[in-house]
Formats: structure tokens, C-alpha cells, sequence
């Protein structure tokens, strides 16, 4: 790793500061999980001058269940969501999630911010500056793509953003989105389905260098309402999704009123399956319509010929995760 500067930031304010000090050359560090594998791959086409450390900022890590929904710090680490009582109860889905994210010691470390605002998963964009050098592929300043001609097991099923065919590699963020929730910064609150973006260079959303996520809200869930979080990976500990899926639905006389679906791991943002959505409204939730659905879901799938494979996973998913939201 090359030298930088650490600063331990006593308050949301200082952190602004210094973003704002060292401008485009600072990173913001919490679990460090992913940032840490990157400073010593030496990833970024610069390398930072400052690491602004937001752990010792007090008040960041609260979980909290108030009238409006469930509220979530920044700094809540992945372990401490999925061993709520109060989320497994009412945001099942949510807890579910977290559960299934890497290992043990990563969810630990890991924050519920770093999960949803982790760069997007390419071995040709990871690639260390190392043997043979840095690949500079489209996302850092290359020509073109190099997924496309070359290995694309685990890309994107739905075509590319701005030539790239990374995928999104969050867990938490399709359960986020089937909840609807909101992402507090410091500068907004930005709804779920607005937060993720490919046309933000090498970020993964709409974040601004000097813009830090203060919190989550997570609606208190609607009367009839259930959700649900399914993903298929090689190992079921530390391996990113192969795809995986997330769902609320809401049942009211036996019919559904209201369905949110997510993939991820399938495109370069978390999709919602908007389409499936629509059908399932007004009709029972059985094995039948949810495999219309599923079937409906991955319709406009344009997958490569190495990972034509993921369009069945990510029926299977989204099949198997709106059944899960009744049992």
C-alpha cells in the first residue's frame, strides 16, 4: 500500500470538511471491508491522499424502531441487523439478508452503508495493479468492456450501462428496495429506487464525493404485508450472489394490493421487476402466478453466452422468494 493520510473524524461536519480539504482524493473508510482490498490492489486509477475513518463519529450506529418505520445508522454492522428480534419480526426479508452477506467476521466489520455502497464486482475492473499491470477497462478510462469478449460468467443478464456489464453485488440492496426504503445523507434523502446508478464512473450511486449516508428508514410495514430475501451463491457463506432476490408483497382478502421485486446481481443496478409487479396485483398469490410472474420478470433478460445460466437462476429466484413471502 502507498502512504496517506488517517483522520479519525469526531463529527459529520469535520468528515465534510476534510472530504472537502482533499477534494476528489479522499475516501470515506467504516468497516473498510471492500475500501481496504482496494487501497492495497491499488484499484483506482489515483491513488488517495486522505482516508477520513467516520467510526468515531458518535451516534451513526443506532438501530431503532420508532412510529415511522425502522431506523437504521450508517454504522450498524450487518451482524447486528440480522440478530434483531425487532427486524427478523417485521422486516424478515431485510434480516435475511444481512444474514446471508459473506461471512461471519465480514458482518462483523461490515456496515449496512458500506453494503449498498460498494463499487460493482468485475475480475477485469479488480483486476491488482500488479502482474502484467492494471487492466483499464471501460470503467477506469479503458475503450471498451472487456467482459464482453472475454469472461462474462457472472456478468449482467440485462444488457450494459455506459459499454460496462458489471453487476451490482449488495445483498441488502434489493431488500432495501422491495421495502421501499429512504437513504438519509447529509445533504438529501434519497428513495431506494433513486440511489443506485451505472452512470456514475466507477461509483455504483448517486452519491457526491463530499455526500455521506447518515442513516435508512425502512417503512413500518403495511397491514397484510410480508417479505422475503432468496439468493443462490456458490458457498451459502462469503461468496457474492450469483443472483438473489427480494420481495414485499401484501395479501388483503386473499388477493394481492401491493408487490415490490428486486433482483440483484443480474445488472449493473439492483432491477426491479416492475412487470411482475403488475400482474401480480389483484390475483392470489399461488404457485401458478408467482411462476407467471417469475417467468415475466426475466422476459427482456439479454444474456451473454457464458451466462445464459442466470436467466433460470434468477426466474427460480424470484419464483421461490414470492412464494417464501406466505410461508
Amino acid at each position: 500500500m502507498k502512504r496517506f493520510s488517517h483522520f479519525d473524524a469526531s463529527s459529520i461536519e469535520e468528515a465534510i470538511s476534510l472530504l472537502g480539504k482533499y477534494e476528489n482524493s479522499s475516501y470515506v473508510i467504516a468497516g473498510g471491508s471492500d475500501l481496504m482490498g482496494g487501497l492495497k490492489d491499488n484499484l483506482w486509477m489515483e491513488y488517495p491522499e486522505a482516508i477520513i475513518n467516520i467510526k468515531t463519529i458518535p451516534g451513526l450506529n443506532n438501530l431503532t424502531v420508532k412510529e415511522d418505520g425502522l431506523h437504521i445508522g450508517a454504522l450498524v454492522t450487518l451482524t447486528e441487523l440480522s440478530e434483531s428480534d425487532a427486524v427478523k419480526q417485521t422486516w424478515p426479508g431485510l434480516a435475511e439478508a444481512a444474514r446471508r452477506t459473506a461471512s461471519p467476521l465480514l458482518r462483523n466489520m461490515g456496515t449496512i452503508a458500506g453494503n449498498i455502497c460498494q463499487e460493482n464486482r468485475c475480475w477485469y475492473y479488480r483486476y491488482p495493479d500488479k502482474i502484467g499491470g492494471r487492466i483499464d477497462c471501460i470503467r477506469k478510462g479503458g475503450k471498451r468492456c472487456l467482459a464482453i469478449p472475454g469472461d462474462h460468467r457472472f456478468h449482467s443478464i440485462f444488457g450494459a450501462v455506459k459499454k460496462c456489464i458489471a453487476v451490482n453485488p449488495s445483498d441488502t440492496a434489493p431488500a432495501l428496495v422491495a421495502l421501499n426504503a429512504v437513504v438519509k445523507t447529509t445533504k438529501r434523502e434519497i428513495p431506494i429506487d433513486e440511489f443506485f446508478t451505472g452512470e456514475n464512473g466507477c461509483g455504483s450511486t448517486i452519491l457526491d464525493h463530499n455526500e455521506i449516508v447518515t442513516e435508512i428508514i425502512v417503512p413500518t410495514p403495511s397491514v397484510g404485508e410480508s417479505s422475503a430475501f432468496v439468493k443462490i451463491a456458490y458457498r451459502k457463506s462469503i461468496d457474492f450472489a450469483l443472483v438473489n432476490c427480494a420481495a414485499s408483497i401484501t395479501i388483503i382478502d386473499g388477493k394481492i394490493t401491493q408487490a415490490r421485486i428486486c433482483l440483484n446481481g443480474v445488472h449493473n443496478v439492483p432491477r426491479r421487476c416492475s412487470d411482475a409487479e403488475a400482474l401480480l396485483i389483484g390475483k392470489k398469490l399461488t404457485e401458478e402466478t408467482a411462476a407467471e410472474a417469475a417467468a415475466t420478470a426475466v422476459a427482456d433478460a439479454k444474456p451473454l453466452f457464458q451466462n445464459m445460466y442466470k436467466v433460470q437462476l434468477a426466474k427460480t429466484s424470484v419464483l421461490d422468494t414470492l412464494l417464501e413471502c406466505v410461508r
